[in-house]
């Protein structure tokens, strides 16, 4: 089916620090020519980060986008989109928890918004975590919390967990894990 759409053109209309976005003129299956918001993506990684007492660490961090903190995985970008995501995993697990890991494995990777946007998240989990030192950007203000996966399903059933990336992490690592 990818044959019956063409895209014609894709200009770009604002270059930004994370994303880049682009306005796109694709011909459609019946030949109408349309326009498309396109948001180009670097990529990024999460980690699921699991203590030797079975307890998942979490960041606490405010999100500009909705105004208010959440509660996530420790996540981030690639320093460019050649960087294995296995070591911007291990990176941001150290960066936002202070902690590291030589035992990371991947677990599974993610579209984060298909109808608009590129970025594809690579996912993993760290076990036999070592305790080293939080490294946050200028901008970053988190709050390190570990819980237990049953308290963190019981957020993500009653709404209280709603970030995509987390939610396909802790559900994965469940599923895997502690069936």
């Amino acid at each position: 089916m990818s044959e019956e759409f063409k895209r014609i053109s894709r200009d770009l209309v604002y270059e930004g620090t994370i994303i880049d976005y682009y306005k796109d003129t694709v011909q459609v299956p019946n030949g109408n020519v349309v326009k498309w918001d396109f948001i180009g993506h670097k990529g990024a990684a999460a980690v699921v980060p699991v203590t030797k007492d079975g307890k998942i660490l979490m960041v606490r961090q405010y999100r500009n986008a909705l105004d208010r903190y959440t509660l996530e995985i420790p996540a981030g970008g690639l320093n460019g989109a050649d960087e294995p995501t296995k070591v911007a995993a291990g990176r941001e697990l150290e960066e936002e928890t202070g902690f590291r890991s030589e035992n990371i494995e991947f677990l599974v990777s993610i579209y984060t918004t298909v109808a608009f946007c590129n970025e594809k998240i690579d996912i993993y989990l760290a076990k036999d975590l070592i305790e080293s030192k939080q490294n946050l950007d200028e901008d970053e203000f988190i709050n390190v919390e570990a819980y237990e996966p049953k308290e963190l399903l019981e957020m993500i059933y009653a709404g209280k967990i709603q970030d995509s990336k987390t939610i396909c992490g802790i559900m994965s690592f469940v599923q895997k894990y502690l069936k």
